[in-house]
């Protein structure tokens, strides 16, 4: 009976000082998605920047006043707006976000100024700048509408190139094409008003340099040689 309950001591005793050796539990699902996840980085190259539409939007101002049933935020007081290479300047900016994550802007000015917006063209040093007293910014359609005194420029570096003036301007960015309407419209299509001229400054392009100015002419030198 004693070796008995020796025997029990010690098997008592090894249950305790043995370690065990039981493997730690591993997700496959989750260490194959993060091997994938490795990968997926590794290959994919590094682009430069995205589209300023799925960029986030960043705001600055004196006051906000967000309502949460409407997704309205309300900015007021100096507003300064950037999203990417996008720059939008007022005095009142009304943002709204949709399900999908997409962002609709209006900027409007003070009384008797215009406001700013500044956008740099894609892969080249080009930017579009326009003013209105009222901009709409749509970043699903990646839209523009400068409303009333609109103004449009197309700068090359610092070098103005192009120059629209109307009441309603609409510049598409993804197919770089803008409209100029001489009047506002209405749902319709009908015209709000008879309308205003519209104004365009076009610079040419393709045209060639300037040949380089000719090298003066080499002058002729009196032979040294005795005369013929």
């Amino acid at each position: 009976m004693r070796k008995a309950l020796r025997l029990k001591m010690q098997n008592a005793i090894k249950a305790k000082t043995v370690p065990s050796m039981k493997s730690p539990v591993f997700s496959l699902p989750g260490l194959v998605g993060g091997c994938l996840s490795l990968l997926v980085a590794m290959l994919t190259p590094a682009w430069a920047e995205l589209a300023d539409r799925e960029k986030p939007m960043n705001i600055e101002s004196d006051a906000l006043r967000y309502e949460d049933q409407r997704q309205l935020s309300t900015f007021t007081g100096r507003v300064v707006a950037t999203k990417g290479t996008i720059v939008m300047r007022g005095a009142r900016l009304e943002v709204r976000q949709d399900a999908a994550g997409n962002q609709f802007g209006v900027m409007h000015a003070e009384p008797g100024k215009r406001a700013f917006f500044r956008q740099k063209r894609e892969a080249l040093d080009e930017f579009i700048e326009g003013e209105g007293e009222v901009i709409e910014y749509d970043s699903k359609a990646d839209t523009v509408r400068f409303l009333r005194r609109a103004e449009m420029r197309r700068l090359a570096g610092a070098t103005l190139q192009d120059q629209v003036t109307g009441p309603v301007i609409v510049y598409n960015n993804t197919t770089e094409v803008y409209t100029v309407d001489g009047a506002p419209r209405t749902a319709g299509g009908a015209a709000t008003t008879s309308g205003e001229r519209v104004r365009a400054t076009l610079a040419p392009r393709g045209i060639p340099a300037s040949p380089p100015p000719a090298k003066p002419a080499v002058p002729l030198r009196p032979s040294t040689g005795p005369a013929k």
